[in-house]
């Protein structure tokens, strides 16, 4: 039966957004209130393995690769990119810096290399964000609006379809995707939580285009297959469970990232061997 295994890395405050370099043969993951960027070389998190952090200044609420070398991040103040050899950011284009009390959270990368990533007020108000598309131009475009706190994204093996959480409404939405354009249209519920407590946070989409979504509140990952039906449930010995990835050199390690809280492994980092390979993240290619 297979398990899940925390690596042995620091916890983190509100750990978020891991993904794999398959490149370097890396695992990249944020922790959001400490502004810190994290990179473990193997994901596994062997004494000596050469754990790097980045402190970006603010809070980062997701990173990304970047064709042109380097990471681009989400932050509290829009889009920058950060040079790992120096630790020096550079901005890329500015948001809501009318809106002093929101910051980025989720987000992720087409093929085309557009950027996408949402919105979230620090104290949760409705519908005070929104998702936004950077596009390799560096234009800023405005995709979904309002929403109250921007979460997973994803897409579909053949980026006809485009997976979407804004956490409060318990559900995960597909939307139809133009991957010439990066235009949305037809926004639906794809699945929805019970309510539990629990809700949606972030979320990837495998080879398969299964739906891998963790549960804040939930301590535990769902998958669902493509019809929307839920497969499995993965249990995390945590309770605020934030964000999935595929990573390891096959791509069929789920890494879990977590938040803060009460109990034991809260905030920490976990590997799930998940038996179906995922997709290789994308960079952003401005």
């Amino acid at each position: 039966m297979s398990t899940v295994t925390r690596v042995p890395v620091p916890a983190g405050t509100l750990a978020e957004g891991p993904f794999w370099d398959g490149a370097a043969g890396g695992l990249y993951w944020v922790d959001i209130p400490a502004g810190r960027v994290h990179y473990l070389p193997d994901g596994h998190g062997r004494p000596g393995d050469g754990h790097l952090t980045w402190d970006v200044g603010q809070p980062v609420g997701v990173a990304v690769p970047r064709a042109s070398g380097g990471l681009a991040l989400g932050v509290r103040d829009g889009f920058v990119g950060l040079d790992p050899a120096t630790g020096q950011t550079t901005e890329l284009a500015e948001v809501e810096r009318d809106r002093p009390g929101n910051r980025m959270n989720d987000g992720g990368c087409d093929r085309a290399g557009r950027f996408f990533a949402g919105t979230k007020a620090e104290d949760d108000e409705p519908d005070a964000g929104a998702l936004y598309r950077l596009d390799p131009g560096g234009q800023v475009t405005t995709v979904l609006a309002p929403v109250t706190i921007s979460n997973g994204i994803g897409w579909s093996p053949d980026e006809r379809l485009m997976y979407y959480v804004d956490s409060p409404t318990r559900r995960i939405d597909v939307l139809d995707y133009d991957p010439v354009t990066g235009a949305v249209s037809g926004r639906r519920p794809f699945a929805t939580l019970p309510e539990s407590g629990a809700v949606p946070d972030g979320l990837t989409v495998d080879a398969e285009g299964g739906v891998w979504v963790a549960l804040w509140g939930g301590s535990a990952v769902h998958r669902y297959g493509p019809d929307g039906r839920l497969d499995l449930v993965v249990d995390i010995p945590a309770q605020n469970v934030t964000c999935c990835a595929f990573g390891g050199d096959g791509l069929d390690t789920l890494y879990i990232t977590t938040a803060a809280g009460p109990g034991q492994d809260q905030g920490a980092l976990f590997r799930y061997p998940a038996g179906v390979t995922g997709q290789p993240v994308q960079p952003y290619r401005g």
